[in-house]
């Protein structure tokens, strides 16, 4: 965390958590949860390393939500671009608060969320997704027209396939 100002770290000790530490933001604030049992150098090792983890998972996403945008731009411009300004996002990001869902878009706002567990996944499965949610911009239900448009990226048949066998193996429903 070179030249960035360290943020304001609570730890927080569980008589439960034998092995296990995990930290979150809390507004300006890092929890960390760690063991009762820790001690000071222990605990202390655990702070920089989970303060890392944050940074870096940060970094990661804030440096690929203008990505994902491109990606989403160049999607419109090959299969909607009919559709102008009706197809545009006024965002999109990765999220990580989305374990149940792959993306989701509030057409009120124009805004679309991409869930994180993509950022793994081939590129033509985060297109489909991307499309998935470009498509409701244009159609909120998932009704005939909905998935006429979705049907526009050559691949969704496949990447639908894809992402119900990551559901399937998970023991999760598909939820696009």
């Amino acid at each position: 965390m070179t030249g960035a100002r360290k943020p304001v770290v609570e730890v927080r000790r569980s008589q439960r958590r034998r092995r296990t530490v995990s930290a979150y933001r809390d507004g300006e604030r890092v929890v960390v949860l760690i063991p009762d049992q820790f001690s000071r150098a222990e605990e202390s090792e655990w702070v920089d390393r989970m303060l890392a983890r944050l940074a870096a998972r940060e970094g990661k996403l804030a440096r690929s939500d203008t990505e994902l945008l491109a990606r989403a731009t160049r999607l419109i411009e090959l299969h909607l671009i009919e559709y102008g300004s009706q197809a545009v996002p006024a965002s999109v990001r990765w999220v990580t608060n989305q374990n149940g869902r792959w993306g989701s878009c509030t057409p009120a706002d124009r805004t679309i969320r991409i869930s994180h567990r993509l950022q793994d996944m081939p590129e033509w499965v985060l297109d489909y997704v991307l499309m998935h949610e470009l498509a409701h911009l244009i159609v909120p239900s998932h009704n005939a027209e909905f998935w006429a448009l979705v049907g526009r990226y050559p691949r969704t048949e496949r990447a639908r396939g894809y992402l119900e066998g990551v559901a399937a193996a998970a023991g999760a429903p598909l939820d696009a």
